[in-house]
């Protein structure tokens, strides 16, 4: 057995006793050879010969070959065996108690009470459960890795003149790929030339393709549509977004969730209690005068009590559930993430670059008596252009008149100043620039949800520009989403509560927390935690104290940010703000999956124990129950794989997005 163990592995091995295969580490970027057939798991194959060798046996018995049969079984149980006893028995030298030695000591008691057949029917089973966990937990996790097949088996590349097909793996930063349309890219780069429309559907959720054109960025698995590109190569094979996906999931799985911790915590002292109540139930036998007959109750009660069924529920419902989330542009940081996203009740979003689409243009100008519009525009760009606030973009791309502009300065937190062709400008927010007559016009502005900047020119105002990021077409769909489902949503944002309460209103959002620094959002999410579990959804960077201090920190955009894949619980790939209540949903249904699995196999160990202990079931009838309960529960996890369709609109009207169970 090599490589390290994971967390979740050294779970199944503290609680079952099982040698289940990790998830090949092979680095970013490369794939290992999946298990994708049941036959191939080696406790499957041990299993099934032990089964086939108890079968003859059985047979051998049936036409009075008593000594053959015997022989059979005792080669069927240390076939069976071999699959969990060395195991169990290195644990135990640790000082690691596992249902393994609760098996083991099962098998060995039976042995010598002269049920060897009893204890081959054992070793048969409990191979084949551990054998169907490792195939479960093999095939969820090869489920999130099938993303990297989104990549194609070759690139081309312009090199000394002349196009070449190359391994992806070669692509170096700074090659030119060339690519055609239909093709997908095989890693992340920047436009260099062409025009086309690229869809990233299957990494970043949206069902529509983006356009793209040179300067633009575009990510390993985009398929290109009708226009050629070269488009020049910023990261490795190993080391492109749809990697980084996968590298972080997996490592991020091992997280544990609250539901996965209490797992633990009922497995852990269980197995030293069983033992305990064994060794008393068999001295009580001895005391009573039958003591075969208690000693064989006991070790009824030892199997009886194992919670592997309990250990197995959690892990394969997590590694199942971020799978699916992942294919769908949705990023979860393991076990607590997905759990902690399914317990949140209260959303507060970002406003700037989360509701809206961080575009801010100009939407209005007022001008005093006068004043010319273009005018007042080229005296905003004159100063605007050596401007690196959010609105100058919106103020340049509005005139094509930028005069040269002298001794700008920047006065922090409300405007600049300057001069221009020999006046004084002055540009910024209405309480910094006195708007005179202009008042009237600028409340209205910030009553429309704009951001009003007021223009001064030797001391009097001679116009107001209106600056206005749109809110993006799904938001009010998706707050109406949050809405109907019992979600309490809040806005977060810098600006003024003017502009935050007429786009609030846009929304459908109630609640609202406006003239905000990044350390007073974190103070709100505070005070809403205290009431119910939050979320907070922003950038991943402006918004991270408020981020770290919710319940769960949500990433949007995050698609080849790696401050956001790094630092958020749920990081969302795409912009489409219908990933959220998704998300949402997806995590409370697989919450919902982890709590019957635990439930379900903690009734299990609670009726099957007074059972055993009675005598009203035996050995191998008890070791089928429990292999047959852990079949039902890693058939229930699996369900968390199978997520629902993710809503987009279509002409203004909601549609549903087809399933895609694979990638």
């Amino acid at each position: 057995m090599s490589g390290p163990e994971t967390p979740e592995r050294e779970l199944l091995v503290d609680a079952c006793g099982c040698e289940v295969t990790p998830p090949s580490s092979t680095g970013r970027g490369e794939v290992p050879e999946p298990v994708t057939r049941l036959w191939q798991v080696r406790q499957v194959q041990l299993g099934l010969l032990s089964g086939a060798l108890l079968g003859a046996g059985f047979l051998a018995g049936l036409a009075g070959g008593r000594t053959v049969e015997l022989v059979l079984a005792a080669a069927a149980l240390m076939v069976g065996g071999s699959t969990f006893v060395p195991g169990a028995l290195r644990r135990l030298a640790r000082g690691k108690l596992g249902v393994g030695l609760l098996m083991t000591i099962g098998a060995v008691g039976a042995t010598l009470l002269g049920q060897v057949e009893e204890a081959a029917a054992l070793a048969f089973l409990f191979s084949l459960s551990e054998g169907l966990e490792d195939y479960s937990l093999a095939r969820t996790r090869h489920g999130l890795r099938a993303l990297l097949d989104l990549v194609p088996k070759e690139a081309r590349v312009l090199r000394g003149g002349s196009e070449l097909v190359v391994d992806p793996a070669q692509l170096a930063i700074g090659d030119v790929m060339v690519v055609r349309p239909g093709e997908r890219l095989a890693t992340d780069g920047t436009v260099r030339t062409g025009r086309s429309v690229v869809d990233t559907s299957a990494i970043t959720g949206e069902s529509m393709p983006v356009e793209t054109g040179p300067g633009q960025d575009v990510f390993a698995g985009s398929i290109n549509g009708t226009g050629a590109l070269e488009v020049q190569v910023t990261s490795t094979a190993r080391d492109n977004s749809l990697a980084r996906i996968v590298h972080v999931v997996e490592v991020e799985q091992s997280r544990r969730g609250a539901t996965q911790r209490l797992a633990d915590r009922i497995a852990s002292p269980l197995v030293p209690g069983v033992l305990i109540a064994a060794v008393l139930t068999v001295l009580l036998g001895a005391l009573l005068g039958d003591r075969e007959v208690w000693l064989h109750r006991a070790l009824v009660m030892v199997v009886a009590a194992s919670p592997c069924a309990l250990a197995i529920s959690v892990p394969v419902t997590v590694v199942a559930s971020i799978g699916a989330a992942s294919r769908r542009g949705i990023l979860v940081k393991g076990g607590a993430a997905m759990e902690a996203l399914g317990r949140v009740r209260t959303v507060a979003l970002d406003k700037t670059g989360t509701l809206t689409r961080n575009r801010p243009a100009v939407i209005d100008v007022a001008t005093a008596p006068g004043q010319d519009r273009d005018q007042v525009l080229a005296w905003a760009a004159a100063l605007e252009a050596r401007s690196e606030h959010p609105l100058a973009a919106a103020i340049l791309a509005a005139t094509d008149q930028v005069p040269a502009a002298q001794d700008v300065e920047a006065v922090v937190g409300a405007g600049l100043v300057g001069n221009v062709d020999g006046v004084r400008i002055r540009l910024g927010k209405p309480d910094w620039v006195d708007p005179g007559t202009l008042k009237t016009v600028v409340t209205g502005m910030q009553q429309a949800g704009a951001t009003a900047v007021v223009v001064e020119v030797d001391g009097h105002p001679v116009g107001a520009i209106a600056v206005r990021d749109e809110l993006r077409t799904e938001a009010a769909e998706v707050i109406a989403r949050f809405h109907d489902h019992g979600y309490t949503v809040a806005m977060l944002t810098g600006d003024n509560q003017l502009t935050a309460q007429a786009l609030a209103v846009q929304a459908g959002i109630e609640q609202v927390h406006a003239d905000l620094r990044p350390e007073d959002k974190s103070t709100v999410v505070t005070g809403l935690r205290a009431h119910r579990p939050t979320a907070m959804v922003g950038d991943g960077v402006n918004d991270a104290p408020a981020l770290a201090t919710a319940d769960v920190g949500i990433a949007m955009g995050a698609m080849g940010t790696d401050v956001a894949i790094e630092t958020a619980d749920v990081a969302l790939m795409g912009d489409d703000l219908r990933l959220l209540p998704f998300a949402f949903e997806h995590a409370r249904r697989t919450r919902a999956i982890m709590l019957q699995n635990v439930v379900l196999s903690l009734v299990l160990i609670a009726v099957l124990i007074p059972l055993a202990l009675l005598g009203v079931l035996g050995l191998a009838a008890v070791v089928l129950i429990h292999e047959l309960a852990e079949v039902v529960v890693i058939a229930n996890g699996v369900r968390a794989g199978r997520a629902k369709h993710v809503p987009v609109l279509d002409g203004g009207h909601e549609r549903a997005r087809p399933h895609r169970a694979k990638v």
